[in-house]
């Protein structure tokens, strides 16, 4: 059943059991059971073991232990108990005070955590956290939904690492492409120059990023996105309570009337440094001779970073909240104990969505569904003008299905370079430029993805809610980024074609519809 069409079965059922039932851990599970029968060959017995070895190997790779996954999940638990400390020092309830006389509006909320989510471009993981735990007092207290919050946060944190050279995607991404260039002998320019050549061949990244100063700036609010909005300024209800909400804080945990922003600013500046200078040191000390940022960063271990700039973030809210407990004698200290079952028990749903998630994504890797669709690209006779455009739509669909932008940038853009090779090399920086944009398009869609899980997380957001509000607005970029790789096929400028993708975006901001409230059926969100 591996590397064929019946390996696309697991997750193409996992993706329409969310879409119908909205229930994110039933589908993944259906899916991991459809994934291991496929792989037992249908035998009852090796199913249970195949489900129970991807379960175990999430926390025990080759006998020792998986750090990274369990690095994951440290750093989730961690961040809640920060959040929990803050809330109870005051620093969340003097931020949003503070933030409410500066930034006035909803639009200015929205484009705080739009901006924050373009400069905190160090990596995917940390943007999504980091930005939601800094701008979710602002958007809260003007009443923006924590819906239209995890759309800003994903569709600026992964469009942005992905074109960053000074970021973990892109560390990786240029060492990748420095191995294709090598194999088919091409030496006109370096890895780093290809890498910023195809930045602007990027077309998704620019569309995402358009769409989001377009929704905050504009009030595009479309489809569900509506709903939720309406909801948020009409009723103050910022997400539906019936639903279940990681990173929300499940009880209402004293505040500190002594509290200040300090309380807040200073353990979230000490999570950014703390995390920062772990991912240089833990990368200077993983290269061998000069070590520049690229390798550094190349190499650096970014889960052991996030832990590492987690303690580091934990220790100053603990340092802050001992100071309104005995100096301050705001709090009484004998609430320590109940910060931190809180703050790790807020995080519990986005760990079970994670560990179920990861599971399904190493099952379909098994069932070699990636390899099984770049099969597909390799073997269709592809007029090489609509190369750039193929490659990007392959993509979309195979980190739609399994889940990984990351996985598909390792499967496909070695794929795409032989392509290019065999056709026309002019081409291969195009090809691989539409596999990054694909990728990432895939990635955003995806409800079984870390980076959509995570982006829900730092929101506050029910997780099916941000999948289901984000699909429309990542589905525009997309048919924006295919009009951009259309032009680019066929007159071979970046610049045109560019600046076609940019006049769209343009004329969506000048002849949107005015906001109205009330106009999307309920039911699209129960």
């Amino acid at each position: 059943m591996a590397n064929t069409i019946y390996s696309l079965i697991p997750p193409i059922l996992a993706i329409l059991m969310v879409v119908i039932t909205r229930k994110v851990l039933l589908s993944l599970a259906t899916g991991i059971v459809a994934s291991a029968l496929l792989l037992a060959e249908f035998n009852l017995g090796n199913t249970f073991s195949i489900i129970w070895d991807a379960a175990k190997g999430i926390f025990i790779s080759e006998g020792a232990l998986n750090t990274s996954s369990v690095y994951i999940i440290l750093f989730l638990l961690i961040l809640g108990v920060i959040t929990a400390f803050i809330s109870i020092s005051g620093g969340s309830r003097a931020f949003g005070e503070w933030a409410m006389k500066r930034v006035k509006t909803r639009t200015g909320a929205q484009l705080v955590g739009a901006i924050l989510g373009i400069i905190i471009f160090i990596d995917d993981y940390f943007n999504a956290l980091a930005v939601g735990q800094i701008t979710r007092p602002i958007t809260d207290r003007q009443k923006v939904s924590r819906a239209k919050l995890a759309y800003i946060i994903d569709s600026t944190s992964a469009p942005v690492c992905v074109v960053s050279p000074v970021s973990s995607w892109g560390a990786y991404i240029i060492a990748l492409i420095g191995t294709i260039l090598a194999a088919h002998g091409v030496t006109e320019y370096s890895a780093f120059s290809a890498f910023m050549q195809m930045v602007p061949m990027n077309f998704y990244v620019w569309a995402a990023l358009g769409m989001v100063i377009i929704v905050a700036y504009g009030n595009f609010d479309i489809g569900a996105m509506k709903i939720h909005e309406d909801r948020a300024i009409k009723e103050g209800q910022l997400y539906n309570p019936t639903k279940p909400v990681p990173g929300e804080l499940k009880e209402d945990l004293p505040s500190s009337r002594y509290g200040s922003v300090g309380d807040l600013i200073w353990p979230i500046i000490a999570l950014v440094v703390g995390t920062v200078g772990a991912m240089l040191w833990t990368g200077y000390h993983a290269v061998e001779g000069n070590a520049t940022i690229l390798l550094i960063l190349e190499n650096t271990d970014v889960t052991k970073s996030l832990v590492l700039g987690g303690l580091f973030g934990l220790i100053t809210a603990i340092g802050f909240f001992l100071r309104q407990a005995f100096v301050l004698r705001g709090i009484e200290a004998n609430v320590f104990g109940k910060g931190i079952w809180e703050g790790m028990k807020s995080m519990l749903p986005a760990i079970y969505i994670l560990v179920f998630a990861w599971a399904i994504v190493d099952l379909i890797g098994r069932l070699e569904t990636g390899t099984y669709l770049a099969g597909v690209v390799e073997r269709a006779n592809i007029n090489v003008s609509f190369l750039p455009l193929i490659l990007f739509i392959i993509a979309g669909i195979m980190a739609f299905s399994t889940g990984t932008s990351w996985g598909s940038f390792g499967i496909l853009l070695p794929i795409a370079g032989d392509i290019a090779a065999a056709t026309d090399i002019s081409m291969i920086l195009p090809a691989m430029a539409a596999v990054l944009a694909g990728s990432v398009f895939g990635d955003h869609c995806s409800p079984i993805s870390d980076t959509t899980i995570l982006s829900s997380t730092g929101a506050g957001s029910n997780h099916m809610d941000h999948v289901i509000t984000q699909l429309p607005y990542a589905l525009i970029g997309a048919v924006i980024s295919i009009v951009g790789y259309i032009i680019l096929g066929v007159t071979g400028s970046t610049l045109f074609a560019l600046a076609v993708v940019i006049g769209i975006l343009i004329a969506i901001l000048v002849l949107r519809k005015p906001r109205q409230l009330g106009t999307v059926p309920e039911k699209l969100i129960s």
